[in-house]
Order: structure tokens, then sequence, then C-alpha cells
């Protein structure tokens, strides 16, 4: 029931899903009286959906601690209960971000060795696609938090783009090595020897994330979501600027209509609903958060990142290669002390 225009992008984008993966099925929650005719516009769905009725609904203005203490008959609340309980590999939602964070990790929990979980992304670049964490769920990053946030992304990329070492760099603000705090100073060094299925690339700075330098790119919260606003902020400002070029005269409209074609290619590249899913990784159970303003194509593609990382066991996953890191960790202090 969360998002701009639920429960019909939820439902719909169900179906699309459906399309790209049969087999797929849905245990839906929600209000029963909203969803029940919009399925039926979805034969598709017909035997592929579980509806679960609440008509309790995270509100976008509530505060995650009020989602926790209020919404415990909720349509999020339910529908994480269910992951936590096997009936579900995942949960997907469009709904208040705070909320779905804290429910999350307040009923699946954070995986052993992982202290925070963090959120993942991928986003356009020159050389295709990146992923990035974190985006805002921890503000502030030890080394440690650092490393985990390497482990799991590089895992997660490993799932979802099926690539057998991706290349992971740590955001700084120079490449040189003595540059940036002693948090990311530490977690590079250690991340430098480490024999886990990844290649660490080193520091890298703000405009190697569009040029898709590394695979995964490793910040802190602050500076993750500052990053992201700021590649979105500037993505609409120069979708503005052609707007109002091609719209100043009777010639640069004749010009328009030549490069329309090429318009639609760098649309068709560039759209967020292709690029659309937050993941918080580190937890005992999938959890997909969908941008609220999207529409059913991009509520898909997040559904899709859900059944890719349950498909290949994402989670067991990063548990065996933080096992390996701590082993591998222990062996070099226990060497260093001999």
């Amino acid at each position: 029931m969360g998002g701009d225009a639920a429960p019909d992008a939820v439902v719909g984008g169900a179906a699309i899903a459906r399309e790209r993966h049969p087999g797929l099925r849905f245990l839906l929650v929600g209000d029963q009286q909203a969803i029940t005719p919009i399925l039926s516009r979805h034969a598709e769905l017909k035997d592929a959906v579980e509806l679960r009725h609440t008509e309790v609904a995270v509100k976008s203005t509530d505060r995650p601690s009020q989602a926790l203490r209020q919404g415990r008959q909720s349509s999020m609340r339910l529908a994480i209960d269910a992951v936590a309980r096997g009936e579900a590999n995942g949960i997907v939602s469009a709904g208040n971000t705070g909320a779905l964070m804290a429910m999350s990790r307040f009923v699946l929990k954070a995986m052993p060795g992982i202290d925070r979980p963090a959120i993942c992304s991928f986003l356009p670049t020159q050389r295709g696609e990146s992923a990035m964490l974190d985006l805002g769920a921890n503000v502030a990053c030890d080394k440690d938090n650092l490393i985990q946030f390497a482990i799991m992304g590089a895992a997660f990329v490993r799932t979802v783009l099926g690539l057998p070492r991706p290349s992971v760099g740590l955001l700084n603000v120079g490449e040189e090595e003595m540059k940036g705090n002693e948090a990311v100073q530490a977690a590079a060094a250690l991340l430098k020897d480490t024999d886990l299925p990844l290649r660490f690339h080193g520091f890298i700075e703000g405009d190697d994330i569009a040029k898709g330098t590394t695979d995964v790119v490793v910040t802190d919260g602050f500076s993750g979501n500052v990053a992201l606003k700021a590649m979105e902020g500037t993505s609409k400002l120069y979708s503005q600027f052609l707007r109002t070029a091609f719209s100043q005269s009777m010639l640069s409209k004749l010009g328009y209509l030549l490069a329309k074609p090429a318009m639609n290619a760098l649309r068709q590249r560039v759209d967020p609903r292709h690029h659309n899913g937050g993941v918080f990784l580190g937890l005992n159970g999938i959890s997909v958060k969908s941008h609220g303003g999207t529409d059913a194509v991009g509520y898909a593609t997040a559904i899709g990142l859900a059944v890719d990382m349950a498909a290949d066991n994402l989670i067991s996953r990063i548990s065996a290669d933080m096992d390996h890191f701590v082993g591998h960790d222990q062996q070099q202090d226990q060497a260093a002390a001999n």
C-alpha cells in the first residue's frame, strides 16, 4: 500500500515481473477492497497471488519509531513478518523508507558479523552499472563498517550482475594513498590484503562514480546520500536545459525532430525505472525499497532485484564471505603476534 501510485503500480509491477519470471508467486498484503478490483484486470496473476487483508498502512509522514510502535498490523509489518517466518523469500515496498528500514532491522535482525545494515542500489555509469553503498542508513561509519559494506556490495554484484570478481573502490577526497580520514585509510589497508572474490581498486573520487571506474562504490551513508542526490539533481538540471534549448525557436524544434531517435535512446539509457530498487544489505532476509514515485515498470525492476537475490542465495554468500574474511584477519593477527 506504499508509494504514490499504490496499489495500482504494485499490482501492475507484479504482473510485469510474473512475465519476466514465470512461476513467481506473490503475497500481497493490504486493503482487499482496494486491491481486488485491480487484480481482476490482470488475468496473468490469477493463480499467482495470495491476498492478505489489512486496513492499516504506514504513512509517508510516519516516523520510524512511530511505525515500529503503532504499525504492527500494517501492511508493511505483516509482509516483513511473512519473510521472517519463511512464508516469502523477500519483501518489496515503495513505502516509507525509514519505517521499512527500522521494521526490517527489528524483525529480520542483522546478520552475524554485520554491525550495521546498509542501503545499496545500482547507478547508471559510462560502463554500464555500478552498485553503491551506503546511501543513507549510516551517517557515520568506522573501518569495520566500510569493510563490511565492501564485502556485502561485492557479493551483491556477483549475484545480480554475475561478475566473478567485481572491483571495489572506497570513495575519498583523492586517489592518493595518504588522502582521507582514519576510517577509509584503515579500511583500505585491510582490503588490500584480502583474498575474497573481489578486486580492491583503492580510493576513487566523486567523478569516478559516473565513469564506472569500479563495480562497487563504498562510502558512509552521509557521503553516499549527498552524492546520490547531487547526481539526481544534475540529471534533472540537464534535462531541463535540453527542453529549454529545443523549444527556443522553430529551428531548434526542427533540430529536436531530427534528434528525437537519439534523445529517446538517451532517455531509455538513464530511465530511473530501470535502476529502481534500494536493497537493505546485511539483514537475515531480503528487503528491497522501491522508489515511492515509480510506476509499474519501476516496481517490476525492484521485484527483479529481490528475485535475483533469493535465487542466488545472496545472504548465504555474504555470510560465507564474512566468515572467510574474519578467519583470514585472525590468521594475520596471529602471524603478526608470532
